[in-house]
């Protein structure tokens, strides 16, 4: 009897398990992004890597982006936001943000477009989003990773698909 009353709740919890535990593994995969950017969290900066190929160019390019010193702030940025290099993505464009880190735990947020995940060394954590609107977002490392964890501003500019690809050629052409 002591049988009988185990293994029949046992066998519909796991007729309900199964295929909600495929369910959510396929929600979190995503493979229909149309643009990829890996960021590496370090003290005390993040930088960043386009990986995808346009026209005919393959990447990876690579930046830094560095907090922009107070005696160095033009007129209209933001004392402790803003940074040296922006990180541009396009407007009405799936986005993947592969993020981890190469030293300690960070966390790479940006509030205002709705995305968090934690930059761990040795995992590669996704974060997917599409942006609606175009202009500046701000956000900064929300993981107490030392001293000065609170000046690792994060800016991403969207701007429409044009203005994109011409900021991705003008590197090319650069090179």
């Amino acid at each position: 009897m002591e049988w009988v009353w185990t293994l029949i709740p046992a066998l519909l919890l796991l007729q309900i398990a199964c295929p909600r535990l495929v369910l959510l593994y396929l929600i979190d995969e995503r493979a229909d992004c149309n643009w990829r950017i890996k960021t590496v969290g370090h003290q005390w900066y993040w930088s960043y890597e386009y990986n995808d190929i346009i026209a005919g160019h393959q990447f990876p390019f690579e930046f830094d982006s560095y907090i922009v010193p107070q005696n160095e702030l033009s007129e209209n940025s933001f004392r402790l936001l803003d940074v040296d290099n922006r990180t541009t993505l396009p407007l009405h464009v799936k986005i993947r943000v592969l993020i981890t880190s190469a030293d300690v735990l960070h966390s790479w947020t940006v509030p205002s477009l709705g995305v968090k995940a934690d930059a761990v060394p040795g995992r590669l954590n996704e974060v997917n989003f599409i942006a609606d609107r175009p202009g500046l977002f701000f956000g900064q490392c929300s993981e107490i990773c030392g001293a000065n964890h609170s000046f690792i501003p994060i800016v991403v500019e969207i701007v429409n698909v044009e203005t994109f690809y011409a900021y991705i050629l003008s590197f090319i052409e650069n090179d």
